[in-house]
């Protein structure tokens, strides 16, 4: 049984980070490189990601956006590990997941309104 249960967090810690890399690292990150590169009226609002893509490029969005990834991702598995603390598990995946699909969709609506 234990060993059932440990297969079946395992898969729902990948899926956890399968949709947040789909939303927040992916679909964010090409719809804000889009209005970056292709849209002359649309500005990066965020005040860090701007900083970043002037100073580093697209390649500096890009590690800025695997950063928090890798940081995110370490905290989940620092909960899951240590205290089994469920907010801390889920949180980070969730939270991403939520802001990823918000921007990626507000990002398409700027580009394509």
């Amino acid at each position: 049984m234990a060993a059932r249960w440990t297969r079946l967090r395992e898969q729902e810690f990948y899926w956890l980070w399968i949709i947040a890399t789909a939303t927040y690292g992916v679909g964010d990150t090409v719809t804000t490189i889009a209005i970056v590169q292709f849209s002359p009226t649309v500005r990066e609002a965020n005040v860090l990601v701007r900083a970043v893509v002037e100073t580093f490029g697209n390649g500096g969005l890009a590690g800025l956006k695997i950063a928090v990834l890798l940081f995110c991702i370490g905290l989940s598995l620092a909960a899951l590990r240590g205290t089994e603390d469920r907010i801390s598990y889920y949180a980070p995946p969730v939270v991403l997941a939520v802001v990823g699909a918000f921007t990626t969709v507000y990002n398409l609506r700027l580009l394509l309104g």
